[in-house]
């Protein structure tokens, strides 16, 4: 079987920092290359793969502000189609860009719909639902305008992530700066339980950074700027909690199942894909609001660390999805 992994071209894949799809598509590719398939990466130029890599720029957008981001993905994206002939299957981890390209070869592609950015793309969904084999990455991040053929988790390589059951006493907010993500709400909950709070994480708003995280910085609320992989698995396994106080319906949450395997107890608020991530009370808990999430701070002592990443493992590991898709791709081929 020929396999075409189709990953954006913001930043490498994987990434150096941030960039959640990229990470998956990496952890879809290295998996497969694992278990024999021919795989082809569609990629920067600058990623890393034990498959063939294929690309049409050095570097993603993000990492070279001179590239236009538009034009990088119309070429990068036309490269794959323009070859689809020679893949038995296309993997888009891409959004919905490349779904207007299907309806114009044979090859089958099966898109990873890694969220909806806004409802204004789920028009261009629905146009190619009968032609298109979507996945959803959580059971509540999904449009009942769309057909789905399955729901299949993201999966981390879980060897990357220790397990540590002597944790420091420091809380931990590691995601992007941003409303959404709950920045303020986390800071707001440290303080109220007179812990110390570690954040790490990329800058998306900068507005808000400046105006409502940094003028609670000092030396109990520390920002340490965006971790690179090694600094991640430290801060993860050390913390006694991962706080992810999330503002919208977060379609899955990479931090949650990464600081589970670490064994550190998530207490996230109950949005989105929470419930399906976190076991409540065995290896996190799910609240509703601030003063919940301060009253959680005092139970983790009663969470098992070894659940928590005995829990992650068993349903977010990359030979647990890469087996989860192998099985799709078949169904689609017949």
């Amino acid at each position: 079987m020929k396999v075409a992994v189709l990953s954006p071209v913001a930043w490498r894949t994987p990434p150096r920092h941030y960039g959640p799809w990229e990470q998956v598509a990496s952890n879809i590719a290295e998996g497969l290359v694992k278990l024999g398939v021919d795989v082809s990466l569609f990629a920067t130029g600058d990623s890393i793969t034990a498959g063939r890599l294929q690309s049409v720029c050095a570097t993603g957008y993000e990492e070279d502000r001179s590239q236009d981001a538009k034009v990088l993905e119309c070429l990068h994206i036309s490269n794959l189609m323009e070859r689809a002939g020679e893949f038995d299957i296309i993997h888009n981890n891409f959004d919905f860009l490349p779904l207007t390209y299907s309806g114009l070869i044979s090859t089958p592609v099966i898109t990873t719909i890694h969220g909806f950015s806004s409802p204004k793309i789920v028009p261009v969904y629905k146009k190619y639902n009968n032609r298109g084999h979507y996945v959803s990455i959580s059971n509540s991040d999904r449009s009942p305008e769309l057909d789905y053929i399955a729901t299949v988790y993201n999966g981390l390589n879980t060897a990357q992530f220790e397990f540590n059951d002597k944790p420091e006493d420091y809380l931990l907010y590691f995601g992007r700066i941003h409303h959404d993500k709950g920045t303020v709400e986390a800071i707001e909950i440290a303080k109220k339980s007179n812990r110390k709070l570690l954040i790490a994480g990329l800058v998306q708003d900068a507005n808000y950074f400046k105006e409502k995280v940094e003028p609670h910085l000092n030396d109990n609320i520390t920002y340490l700027g965006n971790a690179e992989p090694a600094q991640r698995n430290d801060l993860l396994r050390n913390a006694y909690a991962l706080l992810h106080p999330i503002n919208f319906n977060e379609p899955f949450g990479m931090s949650v199942a990464e600081s589970m395997l670490c064994g550190t107890p998530v207490i996230a608020f109950n949005r989105g894909s929470m419930p399906e991530l976190i076991q409540d009370k065995k290896t996190g808990f799910l609240v509703n609001n601030i003063n919940e999430a301060v009253e959680a701070i005092d139970k983790v002592k009663n969470i098992n660390r070894k659940a928590c990443r005995q829990w992650s493992e068993s349903q977010f590991s990359r030979e647990k999805m890469v087996a989860d898709y192998l099985a799709l791709y078949e169904k689609i081929l017949g």
